[in-house]
């Protein structure tokens, strides 16, 4: 069974950090975190390869996320940092649909999501 759940979520201030956990029930899987703001679509946040050798981020959160993975503990995370009210959302955790690929950006891609845990920023 293929499972993923997401914690760390929670209310902070401008200009604070936070760092979200995913915990899988499987390895070795290209992974991603995803965020949706209320009345907005769903977007990809960073991305990172099978063996957490290479990474991407969308241009919005560059130099303030990082996102990791600790495949001993089939675990990825998101490290927030210097967080804006912008990036108040649910924050989504998925995995590729296929074992053992590399960085995976489009979303299609994914089949595995998490049911996601809140993030919000207050000025």
């Amino acid at each position: 069974q293929v499972q993923l759940v997401e914690s760390g979520g929670g209310l902070v201030q401008a200009g604070g950090s936070l760092r979200l956990s995913c915990a899988a029930s499987f390895n070795n899987y290209a992974m991603g975190w995803f965020r949706q703001a209320p009345g907005k679509e769903r977007e990809a946040v960073a991305v990172i390869s099978w063996n957490g050798k290479s990474t991407s981020y969308a241009d919005s959160v560059k130099g303030r996320f990082a996102i990791s993975r600790d495949n001993a503990k089939n675990t990825v995370y998101l490290q927030m940092s210097s967080l804006k009210p912008e990036d108040t959302a649910v924050y989504y955790c998925a995995a590729d649909a296929v074992w053992g690929r590399n960085v995976i950006t489009s979303e299609s891609e994914y089949a595995y999501w998490g049911p996601g845990t809140q993030v919000t920023v207050s000025p």
